[in-house]
C-alpha cells in the first residue's frame, strides 16, 4: 500500500517519555505508526528530524478581525502567524467582525468571507448579547449550536459597538438559554461597574501613566465577576468557562468550584504568565494594554501553579491586534483612549515549551494537555483534533526543544508589529506545522501552506467534562 504522507523520525510522547517512530497518513488521517519504514512508499515524506512531535496545538481564543476590521488582521495573516507559531487549529470569537456573529446568517456571512484565506483549520464561537436577551431571541442559541459552533461568548464589560455587553440579569438569562444546548458559555470576567468607576476616578485624578490602566481595572473586578459566574453556573447547570483569566485568585476560585463538582473551566494566556503590569506597562504603555490587564509577579506564579494543578485547564492567546498608527499610538491618544489588545498566536507554543516544559514547570503530559488535548475536548472536537490516535486528523506540531531565539515583534506574519513580549529569549521553537498531513509551515522556508487550505471544523459532539481533581 502507498500512503499519502509519512512523517518520519517523529519523537512522540509516550507517557512522560518519548519514542521515535514514523507516522503514516492517508486521507488526511493518522492510519498507523511504524518503527521501520523500509520498503514503505508514500507520495510525500515530512522529516521531523527526531524533534518532539505532539498533536497539533489549538488556540481556542482569537480575534482575527475578518470581515470588517481587516486593517488590523485578516484570516490569511492571522492563520499564517498561527501556523508559524505551531498552531494547527484556532477558534475565532464572534465579536470582532462585521456583522458580529449572533446568529446563523451572520455566521455564514463570516465563513463566506474567510473561506479562501485560512492556512490552518478553524472553529467558531457563537454569540449572544444583551440586545439579543432583551429581544427574546432564544432561537439563535439552538440555531448556532446546530450549525456547529463550539461555545458562546458573553461580555460583562463593553467590547465593540456591534457586540453589546450583558447586565447581570441578562447574563443569568443567557446561562439558562445556553445550558439547554450543553455548550460552554465563555465570559469576559470583569465587573463593569467596578472598572467603570475606577477608570473615571483615575482620569479625574489626572493619571496618565501606563500602570494606571491596570490599577483601574483592579483584580477585585475579575474576582467578583468570576464569583458571579460560578453562582450562575451552579444555579442553571450551564458550563461556565472563564476566558483569558489574569489572576491567581481567579485560579483559586475555579479550583474550588471544580472541587464542588461544578461545570467550571478556565484558560489563561502567555502574557499573564510572563509579564507584570508595573514593568510592562511602564516600558510599553498602550502596547501592553489589554483587558483584563496584566497583573503582578505573584499572579504570574499562581497561574503557573494553576496550570500545574488543573485549576487552569488550558492555554489560549486572546490574539487581538490593532493598527499602531490609528488605534495604539495615534496623535493625541493616551493610555485611556488607546485600544486594548495584543497579538499572541505566534508565541503561545514557544513560551509554554520554553518557560513551561523546558524549565520544569510543566510535565510533557501536561504540556500536551494545555496546548492540544484539553481545548479539543472542551469544545467537542476531540479526538478529531487534539489527539495522536488512529483516525485522528494528521495534525502535528514539531518542536526543536534546543533552538534558542529571541522574540522580535517586527519578524511576524501578523499585521501587528508590536508585542510586549518583544526581546524575551526562549529555548524551544516550533519548526514544522502539519495540518491534516500537509506541511503548512517550515522554519527554514516560512509559510508553505496554500490560502484556503484551512477548513471550518464544526463541533463533533457535546463532550462530558472531566471532573478529575488533580490538586
Amino acid at each position: 500500500m502507498k500512503f499519502d504522507v509519512i512523517v518520519k523520525n517523529a519523537r512522540i510522547p509516550k507517557g512522560e517519555d518519548t519514542i521515535v517512530t514514523n507516522i503514516l497518513v492517508a486521507d488526511e488521517k493518522i492510519v498507523g505508526f511504524l518503527p521501520n519504514i523500509e520498503g514503505i512508499e508514500a507520495t510525500e515524506v515530512i522529516d521531523a528530524e527526531g524533534h518532539l512531535t505532539i498533536p497539533g496545538c489549538f488556540d481556542s481564543h482569537t480575534h482575527f478581525m475578518d470581515p470588517g476590521f481587516t486593517h488590523r488582521e485578516n484570516f490569511l495573516t492571522g492563520t499564517s502567524s498561527a501556523a508559524a507559531g505551531g498552531l494547527t487549529m484556532i477558534m475565532d470569537m464572534p465579536c470582532c467582525s462585521k456583522p458580529s456573529v449572533r446568529g446563523v446568517e451572520e455566521l455564514e456571512s463570516k465563513l463566506n468571507a474567510i473561506k479562501d484565506k485560512a492556512i490552518i483549520d478553524y472553529a467558531m464561537w457563537g454569540g449572544v448579547t444583551g440586545e439579543d436577551i432583551r429581544a427574546g431571541k432564544k432561537n439563535i442559541i439552538k440555531e448556532q449550536a446546530d450549525y456547529g459552533v463550539c461555545a458562546f461568548k458573553v461580555y460583562m464589560t463593553p467590547s465593540v459597538p456591534t457586540y453589546e455587553r450583558v447586565t447581570d440579569p441578562e447574563m443569568l438569562e443567557a446561562f439558562r438559554w445556553i445550558a439547554e444546548v450543553g455548550l460552554p458559555v465563555g465570559i469576559h470576567a470583569e465587573n463593569f461597574a467596578m472598572c467603570d468607576y475606577h477608570v473615571k476616578k483615575f482620569q479625574l485624578e489626572g493619571r496618565m501613566d501606563g500602570p494606571a490602566w491596570a490599577e483601574a481595572r483592579l483584580v477585585e473586578a475579575e474576582q467578583a465577576a468570576i464569583e458571579l459566574g460560578i453562582n450562575f453556573s451552579e444555579a442553571t447547570g450551564a458550563r461556565l468557562h472563564i476566558v483569558h483569566m489574569s489572576s491567581g485568585i481567579g485560579a483559586k476560585l475555579v479550583g474550588a468550584a471544580k472541587k464542588r463538582g461544578l461545570h467550571v473551566t478556565s484558560e489563561t494566556c502567555p502574557h499573564y504568565l510572563m509579564l507584570n503590569y508595573q514593568d510592562a506597562m511602564t516600558e510599553h504603555g498602550a502596547f501592553a494594554k489589554i483587558a483584563p490587564p496584566l497583573r503582578t509577579k505573584k499572579d504570574n506564579e499562581e497561574l503557573w501553579e494553576g496550570l500545574q494543578n488543573g485549576s487552569v485547564d488550558f492555554m489560549a492567546t486572546d490574539h487581538a491586534p490593532y493598527e499602531i498608527e490609528t488605534e495604539k499610538a495615534a496623535e493625541g491618544m493616551n493610555i485611556w483612549t488607546a485600544f486594548p489588545g495584543i497579538p499572541g498566536v505566534e508565541t503561545l507554543v514557544p513560551i509554554l515549551v520554553s518557560e513551561g516544559y523546558n524549565k520544569g514547570r510543566l510535565t510533557l503530559t501536561r504540556l500536551v494537555e494545555v496546548l492540544s488535548t484539553s481545548p479539543a475536548k472542551q469544545y467537542g472536537l476531540y479526538p478529531k483534533k487534539g489527539a495522536m490516535l488512529i483516525g485522528s486528523d494528521a495534525d502535528f506540531t514539531i518542536i526543536d526543544l534546543e533552538k534558542e531565539w529571541t522574540i522580535d515583534q517586527k519578524k511576524t506574519y501578523s499585521m501587528a508589529k508590536y508585542n510586549p513580549l518583544h526581546g524575551i529569549q526562549l529555548k524551544g521553537k516550533p519548526v514544522k506545522t502539519v495540518v491534516r498531513g500537509k506541511l503548512v509551515y517550515d522554519d527554514k522556508e516560512g509559510i508553505v501552506g496554500k490560502e484556503g487550505y484551512g477548513q471550518f471544523i464544526r463541533r463533533q459532539s457535546i463532550q462530558k467534562l472531566d471532573k478529575t481533581i488533580k490538586f
